[in-house]
């Protein structure tokens, strides 16, 4: 083998995509490792051999690809089909066809890039089939156990306590339970107790009447009240005041409330879906949470793990966004490229699901392919140790060599001294540094 051709044969195995050549016989002549990773065969059991007979595709015998991109000098792209494997089951593919021409422009073969879409093929049906659990994507156990858990006490009214980081989706959980609940066709009201100071959130949730307090005009209805013969979603219920808390329990065991200003005992049916971002056993142990509140609104305890916990939904979970925002974008984006999944999958996610949806919906904002999100659409946060992430930062030095230099001996070599006057990350100093001494070597 000439230099050349090793050069060209190393080049080929270095793809991504499993790539294999055909002589004018149809007999393969060469097959990268990425076409060995993907179907099982070692290049020695299939050279040599027709591509037919290894593969055996739905296309092989009528509408051979390569025959046709043989015939009419014309690419095939994206052609989805499936590939038989050694010792599996067929795989579906998505495969290019193309002719493959001598240095005279004459036709000596054809060429076949195949990549895998067993994910997309898993994605679509388990979007269709399972995956969504009243709008909760996830088919890792810890979820599905949770599915089922939610379907076990839909005939119950018994409290149920959620816990989970910020942004784990707490809230779709909330709506799941009462989604399936006996209590479905009735109210469903949701309140967030971080937001208000506690005098007006006894008012929001137990009501008040006119005089009860220097803004209070007029008598006003509590949510509980509202909520009656239905269910009620107290969020970041850790965050409630100990008053308050008090309130709650004696309407967990009796059933029962005052509006604020008022003597008159209220009674109401309601069902108490509660759901915190805190420790809550961490809580009870300073102080800040009743400890018989806990009890009485943790008969039935769900927590739910960080995304960090559960990376087998990512794809899913990017997939279900792709769809929602080609709707709301009016966009065709079909995929996420490898490169592009793996940092995904290799991010921390402290902002979980929510922090996932905004990066593919930054992603669709940015991105310039037609079709597919690419690795250098995503946010810099989740590429910063990539080429791309390296190669956007250094676009952004706009400053000569000599310039930057000067800047270096005014602030006595001082990187970050230096980065904050440019505008920019001390590693991009630090990095076109680099790229000086790289070329200068």
């Amino acid at each position: 083998m000439s230099d050349i051709s090793k050069l060209k044969s190393e080049i080929l195995d270095s793809l991504a995509e499993g790539l294999f050549t055909v002589d004018m016989d149809f007999r393969i002549d060469f097959f990268n490792h990425a076409a060995e990773k993907i179907t099982g065969f070692k290049k020695e059991e299939v050279i040599g051999k027709h591509c037919k007979d290894i593969f055996q595709t739905e296309f092989c015998t009528f509408e051979c690809p390569l025959a046709k991109v043989l015939e009419s000098g014309r690419s095939i792209y994206d052609l989805k089909t499936k590939f038989h494997c050694k010792n599996s089951n067929p795989i579906p593919i998505k495969l290019n066809a193309a002719v493959l021409k001598n240095s005279e422009r004459y036709p000596i073969g054809g060429v076949i890039s195949f990549r895998d879409i067993s994910f997309d093929s898993a994605v679509d049906n388990y979007l269709k089939e399972n995956t969504n659990f009243h709008g909760i994507v996830g088919h890792t156990k810890v979820m599905n156990d949770i599915f089922y858990l939610i379907q076990e006490i839909a005939c119950t009214d018994v409290p149920v306590l959620i816990e989970g980081e910020t942004g784990t989706g707490k809230e779709m959980i909330a709506n799941a339970i009462q989604a399936t609940s006996k209590r479905r066709k009735e109210k469903f009201i949701k309140v967030n107790c971080s937001v208000l100071p506690p005098n007006l959130l006894a008012s929001e949730l137990f009501g008040h009447t006119k005089g009860a307090f220097t803004d209070a005009v007029k008598d006003r209805i509590g949510r509980f009240e509202l909520a009656d013969k239905g269910t009620i979603f107290l969020d970041e219920i850790g965050e409630m005041p100990l008053q308050m808390q008090a309130l709650l329990l004696r309407v967990i065991q009796e059933g029962t409330f005052e509006r604020l200003g008022e003597s008159i005992t209220r009674k109401v049916d309601v069902r108490i879906i509660a759901a915190t971002n805190i420790n809550i056993k961490e809580a009870i142990k300073n102080g800040s949470f009743r400890e018989d509140l806990y009890y009485r609104l943790n008969v039935v305890p769900i927590y739910l793990p960080p995304l960090r916990a559960r990376k087998d939904d990512i794809p899913f979970l990017i997939k279900h966004f792709i769809q929602r925002f080609n709707l709301l974008y009016n966009k065709e984006i079909e995929y996420i490229e490898d490169d592009a999944l793996n940092a995904m999958l290799n991010y921390y996610w402290p902002g979980n699901i929510r922090e996932l949806e905004n990066a593919v919906e930054y992603a669709f904002i940015r991105n310039k392919e037609e079709n597919k999100i690419t690795l250098c659409s995503l946010p810099s946060y989740i590429i910063k140790y990539s080429d791309c992430q390296k190669d956007k930062e250094l676009g952004k030095l706009n400053i000569d060599t000599n310039q930057l230099i000067s800047l270096l001996n005014k602030y006595q070599w001082n990187k970050t001294k230096v980065a904050q006057v440019l505008g920019v990350n001390r590693t991009t100093i630090w990095r076109h540094l680099k790229s000086i001494r790289t070329q200068d070597s």
